[in-house]
């Protein structure tokens, strides 16, 4: 092999093997440039083919390029670099991290998914990570033992070495692969990073697998915001896994922040630590009411606010976006209330500016609006920022947004109202004289 031309390509040196082949240091003696030729134990079919051309078109620095496609081999460009291994510090994992989120997105917003993730296909280099064999590991049915990916590191202990300790639980049933499962493998990969071993291992297929889809790794010793990152990655459904790449890695950089501490003459933390106690008590007493054991599943997050700086927190005027993914509130600074947003993947909060005089903030049903209450006005403004619409003349004391585009307000002194949240005339819901309503 050593000296032959595959087409343009003179082989130079043995560089690595794989379960799928063997790769080859090259010399593109058209360009006269340094390539990587990896060589494939199989024929490559023609659907396989056109996966390659259309990986060959993405363009990131953090994916390697395919240059070209032959009958049995791929050539790739030379990477200088080490494949990732951990144990390592989980500042530098976490920026590891973030860059290979970086090449998923790019990747998956082009519908090309990985489908081999894991340290071998990841190189350090001095730049940074590049991300190897993108888009080309299709499989399309389950997993046996004689498959080469799981035979052809076998130890002399019996310990298995491959692919199969970072394929989702989709992939071993068989199922199409999508970006999730690339999130899933991307967990075990984060997961093998910060501790230096495996998510999921065993001494047999049989037994990787049934780890795979039926147990939960051995927690780590991180920061309990990345650990909920990580198990959140490799939750068994994929529904129950972040969606996409961008939505993990604002995740994993708000995790990694470090915890707001108290702050000596900052009291002013508490109220709003209250009303965070309070919906969290109430989403417990929900589920109880219920019965739906299923929200047991869902993750909890737990975190601290700290108000703007120089600013204290209004009680009573918190209100947690429909998506669980938001929160808005009310801080006074010298003197004036106003309406504050902050994004859970963000550290810090952001004013909603002309909402001079506001309370009892409220969301619209799709997460767009925020509706809030000043002392004889009810106001909607959009959540990332705008000009404030007002809605009626009220004096609100906290709403209730409707799906068919209502607002039930609550009011000091007329009872319950409705209004449209376009704009208009209120009318009475439940009116009696001097009757207070708050929060409906």
């Amino acid at each position: 092999m050593l000296g032959e031309r595959i087409g343009p390509y003179r082989i130079d040196a043995r560089i690595g093997a794989g379960g799928m082949g063997d790769v080859y240091r090259a010399t593109d003696t058209r360009l006269d440039r340094e390539v990587a030729v990896k060589f494939s134990k199989a024929e490559f079919g023609e659907r396989f083919e056109r996966e390659a051309r259309a990986v060959a078109a993405l363009n990131h620095p953090r994916i390697c390029p395919l240059y070209d496609v032959g009958p049995n081999y791929l050539v790739m460009e030379l990477v200088d670099g080490t494949p990732l291994k951990g144990p390592m510090p989980a500042d530098k994992a976490v920026e590891y991290a973030v860059q290979i989120l970086e090449a998923l997105e790019a990747a998956h917003r082009k519908g090309i998914t990985h489908r081999d993730l894991k340290p071998a296909n990841i190189l350090l280099t001095k730049q940074g990570i590049k991300l190897l064999d993108f888009g080309l590991a299709k499989r399309t049915a389950p997993l046996k033992e004689t498959d080469a990916t799981l035979t052809e590191a076998l130890t002399a202990k019996g310990q298995i070495a491959g692919t199969l300790q970072y394929m989702a639980p989709e992939q071993l049933q068989g199922k199409e692969a999508d970006a999730r499962s690339d999130l899933f493998a991307f967990g075990c990969v984060l997961y093998e990073m910060l501790s230096g071993k495996r998510a999921f291992d065993g001494e047999t297929a049989a037994s990787v697998i049934g780890a795979i889809l039926h147990r939960e790794p051995a927690p780590l010793d991180v920061h309990p915001p990345l650990g909920r990152v990580i198990r959140t990655c490799l939750a068994k459904d994929p529904d129950q896994r972040f969606q996409s790449a961008p939505d993990l890695k604002r995740a994993l950089e708000w995790a990694s922040e470090p915890a707001v501490a108290a702050e000596p003459g900052r009291p002013a933390r508490w109220p709003l630590a209250a009303g965070l106690c309070g919906l969290v008590l109430a989403g417990w007493a929900g589920w109880a009411l219920s019965g739906t054991p299923a929200a047991l599943e869902q993750p909890v997050v737990r975190f601290q606010i700290a108000p703007p700086p120089g600013s204290e927190l209004q009680r009573q005027s918190l209100a947690v976006s429909p998506d669980g993914r938001a929160v808005a509130f009310v801080a006074r600074t010298n003197g004036l209330r106003e309406v504050w947003v902050r994004r859970f993947h963000h550290n810090t909060p952001r004013r909603l500016a002309g909402t001079s005089g506001a309370l009892y903030p409220f969301w619209s049903p799709d997460g767009r609006w925020i509706g809030y209450s000043t002392a004889s006005r009810l106001w909607r403004i959009d959540s990332n920022g705008g000009t404030p619409l007002e809605i009626c003349s009220s004096d609100g004391r906290g709403g209730a947004w409707k799906a068919d585009g209502t607002i039930v307000l609550g009011t000091q002194s007329e009872g319950l109202l409705s209004a449209p949240a376009s704009g208009g005339r209120p009318s009475p819901v439940e009116s009696r004289a001097g009757l207070t309503a708050y929060f409906p």
